[in-house]
């Protein structure tokens, strides 16, 4: 088995890019609007579920990190290539994260639109990252 020497910072620096550029999408700037009006909850509930949630979703970037950057190194022929990077993020959005979740629509009826909102969201998050780890993990 080929062993990674893994470096903890770009992987800490992903996961905080992530929540950074999630911080921006759900803002009020971007799309924090149609995306209340199409999850079903207030914006009360929002604030008062926030804390835990940035808890929760620091920790699924920061695994999300993890996992990519393992993907990245053993799978990608030049693993310091950003197309690589770029590439193998797509390719684990696209086999991972778009149908697992198009169940939202196809089968709890959520709007098609905010499948496509939270999972371009997904998307943008997992190229940058894949960027930023093909570079620098």
């Amino acid at each position: 088995m080929r062993e990674l020497h893994l470096q903890f910072l770009p992987i800490l620096v992903a996961a905080v890019v992530k929540m950074a550029l999630g911080a921006l999408w759900y803002s009020n700037a971007l799309f924090f609007q149609p995306w209340i009006r199409m999850s079903g909850i207030s914006e009360q509930q929002v604030r008062q579920g926030l804390p835990k949630a940035l808890v929760v979703d620091f920790i699924g970037s920061f695994l999300m990190a993890l996992a990519l950057v393992h993907v990245i190194r053993w799978g990608a022929a030049e693993p310091n290539n950003v197309i690589a990077g770029l590439f193998v993020a797509f390719l684990c959005w696209l086999g991972f994260v778009a149908v697992a979740t198009v169940s939202t629509v196809t089968y709890e009826r959520k709007p098609l639109k905010l499948w496509s909102l939270n999972t371009g969201y997904q998307l943008v998050s997992m190229l940058i990252m894949g960027a930023i780890l093909a570079v620098w993990g």
